[in-house]
Order: C-alpha cells, then structure tokens, then sequence
C-alpha cells in the first residue's frame, strides 16, 4: 500500500494530526507525511490512499488545501481511497450564539475537503473528520493524537 497524508498547518495542530496519522499507517505499507507546499507530482502517482487536511479557517481549508486541491485533474485520483480530516474547536466551545450557529450551519473544512476528493474522483473512505483544539492556537485537546491514530487504522479496515 502507498499512502500520502497532505496538511497544512498554521500553529502546528494540523501537523501534529497528520504525523499520528502517517505513523498509524506505517505499518500497512510506505506513508509518505507532507506540508501541501512541498508535494511534487510524484508524489501522487501510484496511490492507495491520500488523505487531506487542513485547520478550520472562516469555515474552510487554507488557501494552500484549496489550491492544491483546484490544482488536481478530474479523475486524477479515480479509484484512490481518500479521507479527509481537519482540526477545529468544539462547537460546544464558540462563544456567541451566532457565530456557533454560522459554524453550525457552514461546517468545517474537512467538509469541503471530503467533497472535493470525491468530485476530483476520490473513493471517500468515511466521513470527514475533526479534531479538536482547545483554543484558537491550541493546544489539541488531550486524547486527540491518539484519536487520529485510532481513526486512521479504522480507515484502512473499510472497504
């Protein structure tokens, strides 16, 4: 199996996901764990899995996901099983009721990332997933990286 885990990070949270990720994966085959500004085509060929993610930022991926994901050619990735997952703070947690109700209703961006897999040719594996953050910078809540390792072997038992 080859598995490639894309992110971009801003304070470090989303990097600290993918790396428990990646480290999840290691044993089912070659995982490469890289920043989206250093994949090269390369990189892409001859995957098994990819798997995308990004912090929340005004409800969406950063501009180096979205741009690296605008960048793939429809069908690029047919047949590839992607997943998608983003770091985010609890719902719970969004001081306001508005702006709770915004993040409600506009999601986060492992959201937007799982469409967009799909709509480039993805298989999406299982629904997009969050982990959370105790702050705007962080840190990851506690139990999170083991989280996304438990999520990541959960993703290679689905057909």
């Amino acid at each position: 199996m080859k598995a490639l885990v894309i992110y971009d990070s801003v304070f470090g949270n989303t990097e600290q996901i993918a790396r428990a990720i990646g480290d999840a994966l290691v044993s089912m085959g070659s995982v490469e764990v890289l920043p989206v500004s250093q994949v090269m085509a390369d990189n892409m060929r001859g995957l098994d899995v990819l798997i995308v993610g990004s912090p929340t930022r005004s409800l969406r991926p950063t501009e180096g996901i979205n741009r690296f994901l605008s960048r793939l050619a429809k069908g690029q990735i047919q047949g590839v099983r992607v997943a998608a997952f983003d770091t985010r703070w609890a719902l719970e947690t969004i001081d306001g009721g508005f702006l709770r109700f915004v993040v409600g209703k506009g999601g986060y961006a492992a959201n937007a990332i799982g469409r967009m897999l799909k709509r480039k040719g993805g298989s999406l594996t299982m629904a997009p997933e969050g982990f959370l953050v105790t702050g705007g910078e962080g840190p990851l809540k506690d139990g999170e990286l083991e989280r996304a390792a438990d999520w990541a072997r959960h993703l290679l038992e689905v057909n």
